[in-house]
């Protein structure tokens, strides 16, 4: 999954967005109804991704169809080639299908035009890369309150976000350091929270722990697992890694283009963990 660029990225910051939210500026699961009753948040039929033409055509995407309910934690695996990353482009708006139907919330974001999936991209969606991808002479909070700048946010409204935001990732007094005097666990950190800090509906996390240690990287696990747990943020995330791939409820693979198994996970990492942490000692 490659970092989006906005379809109005050369607007200067602090303008307001030139057109309006396509789903209407709507959030979250309607109210008095439940995740398990509610409509898809995401729905993808039949998606087809070709590359090239003729003799050197490639299909990626062979006819996928996904459903991804409001407050899921999903893990999407499977080899180099599988698609798996085509199909997360697809999702975070950053690619276009070349067939097939991709509904967000009802709206066919297929049918939308650049402009239109720029600012649902900005409106409803988070994004998490590997390599953290942030601003290497920027303060952490200056890093973290970048979306809000192209949102056009006030001064006030952007710092107080900024704080609240890296403190619920575990960071407060820490938006004065730059990446350089942040480790990796504390720079995906500060990449969590700019992802967070614009209130998005889905969260598309690319390899998260990647560049990290396995401490660390069981350190992000847990913080994604409590986002989508006590938050209710729906998660979906690329890793090559199955011990990552734990931490979520479901496990989505992909082989050669299509979805090969697609499996619940009764027992996720972060609530193992948890259980062993409260059981009794034997013998104490």
């Amino acid at each position: 999954m490659t970092e989006p660029i906005d379809a109005d990225a050369g607007r200067a910051p602090g303008r307001p967005e030139p057109a309006h939210d396509p789903l209407g500026g709507s959030t979250g699961v309607p109210a008095g109804r439940g995740a398990s009753d509610a409509p898809p948040l995401i729905e993808l039929r039949g998606i087809s991704k070709t590359y090239g033409s003729g003799a050197v055509a490639f299909q990626a995407l062979k006819g996928i169809s996904l459903t991804v309910r409001a407050g899921e934690f999903i893990a999407v695996m499977g080899p180099s080639g599988s698609g798996k990353s085509t199909a997360m482009n697809v999702l975070g708006c950053l690619d276009t299908p070349s067939g097939g139907e991709y509904l967000f919330r009802g709206v066919h974001v297929e049918q939308l035009d650049r402009d239109q999936r720029a600012l649902l991209r900005r409106a409803h969606l988070g994004f998490v890369f590997q390599g953290f991808n942030l601003l290497a002479r920027t303060s952490a909070q200056e890093n973290v309150e970048l979306p809000l700048l192209y949102r056009g946010e006030p001064a006030a409204a952007r710092h107080a976000a900024a704080e609240r935001t890296l403190a619920a990732v575990g960071l407060q007094g820490f938006g004065h350091h730059t990446p350089a005097e942040l480790s990796g666990g504390q720079q995906q950190r500060v990449a969590i929270a700019r992802a967070l800090v614009s209130g998005p509906t889905v969260l598309l996390a690319d390899e998260p722990t990647g560049n990290l240690d396995s401490a660390r990287s069981h350190e992000i696990m847990q913080l994604l697992w409590h986002i989508n747990h006590e938050q209710g943020l729906t998660v979906l995330m690329v890793t090559h890694e199955p011990d990552m791939a734990a931490y979520a409820r479901r496990v989505v693979h992909f082989r050669d283009g299509r979805i090969e198994r697609d499996e619940l996970n009764p027992h996720p990492a972060a609530l193992v963990a948890a259980a062993a942490a409260v059981a009794p000692v034997v013998g104490a």
